[in-house]
C-alpha cells in the first residue's frame, strides 16, 4: 500500500471536510485535489441550456434566500457538528493540491504521481471518459442522496419533500461519465434532527455516512469492491425551485 492510498477530489465545503478528516484518521495522510468551483453564472448558464430559464430562475431565488437566512441556518450546522464531533476544517499538514478542474490532465498526473489504491470524489466536476480511461486504479464517489433514486442536488431534501423519508440518506458508487449513474457499492439512512433545513442536510447526512465512506475505501483496498442492485428507480434533481422550497415547507414541514 503507498504511503497516501487515496487521493481525494472535491470543490471543499465543510461537510466534505469532516468525510476527509474521517478518512484520514482511520488510513493516514490523504493527497486533497481543490479544484475551482463553477462559476455561479456559469452553472446557471449551463442550467438554463437544459431546463429553461424560468426554473433556473426560480431555483436561483431559493440559493439566494438559503445564502439570506445564512446565519439562521448555520446554527443547526453547528449543533450537529458539535453533537457529532465532526472536523470541518483543513488540519494545518493537510497536503492540499489546487487544481482549475478534475476533469482535465492535471488530474491523471497527480494520480500517477502518488500511485493511490483508490481515488474519492465528492462534489466536484464530473470526469470525462477520457480522463477516466487514464486512472487504473478505482475510481468512486460520495453523493449525499440515496442513488438511483436522488441523483444530482439535494437528495437528502428531496427525499423529505417528496414524503419518502426511508430514503434520507448517501451512497457511495463507482464512477462513470453520468450524473452520479454508477454502480452503487454502499448506502446509509437517516433521520434529520430537529431543526434541520436544506442547509444543514448535507451535514446531517455527512455524520451518519461516516462508516459507508470507510468500508467503501477498506473495500477498494481488499480488491473487493461488489456493487449492489438497489431495485430503486433512477432520476436526477436540481435545486428547488423558490415557489416549490416555500410551498413544500408550508405543506409538509420540510425546509
Amino acid at each position: 500500500m503507498t504511503d497516501r492510498p487515496i487521493v481525494f477530489v472535491t470543490e471543499g465545503g465543510a461537510h466534505i471536510w469532516a468525510i476527509i478528516n474521517s478518512l484520514t484518521d482511520r488510513f493516514g495522510p490523504i493527497s486533497v485535489v481543490l479544484e475551482t468551483p463553477y462559476s455561479k453564472r456559469e452553472l446557471l448558464m449551463r442550467r438554463a441550456r437544459k431546463l429553461g430559464w424560468f426554473s433556473v430562475a426560480g431555483q436561483l431565488g431559493t440559493m439566494v434566500l438559503v445564502r439570506l437566512g445564512k446565519s439562521l441556518f448555520n446554527g443547526s450546522i453547528r449543533k450537529i457538528v458539535a453533537a457529532e464531533g465532526l472536523k470541518t476544517e483543513p488540519r494545518p499538514d493537510q497536503e492540499i493540491i489546487h487544481v482549475g478542474s478534475a476533469d482535465t490532465r492535471e488530474l491523471v498526473d497527480i494520480v500517477r504521481n502518488r500511485e493511490p489504491a483508490v481515488v474519492f470524489l465528492a462534489g466536484c466536476r464530473l470526469l470525462s471518459a477520457n480522463t477516466l480511461s487514464q486512472i487504473t486504479c478505482p475510481v468512486i464517489n460520495y453523493h449525499a442522496g440515496i442513488n438511483p433514486k436522488y441523483r444530482g442536488m439535494n437528495g437528502g431534501y428531496w427525499a423529505l419533500a417528496t414524503g419518502d423519508r426511508g430514503n434520507f440518506g448517501s451512497t457511495v458508487h463507482l464512477v462513470d461519465t453520468g450524473v452520479d449513474t454508477g454502480a452503487v457499492l454502499h448506502q446509509s439512512r437517516g433521520a434529520p434532527g430537529p431543526g434541520d433545513n436544506i442547509a444543514s442536510y448535507a451535514m446531517r447526512q455527512a455524520a451518519f455516512s461516516r462508516d459507508i465512506c470507510t468500508r467503501a475505501v477498506e473495500d477498494a483496498l481488499a480488491g473487493s469492491l461488489k456493487p449492489v442492485d438497489t431495485g430503486l428507480p433512477s432520476q436526477q434533481w436540481y435545486h428547488p425551485t423558490l415557489w416549490s422550497y416555500l410551498w413544500t415547507g408550508i405543506r409538509r414541514g420540510v425546509w
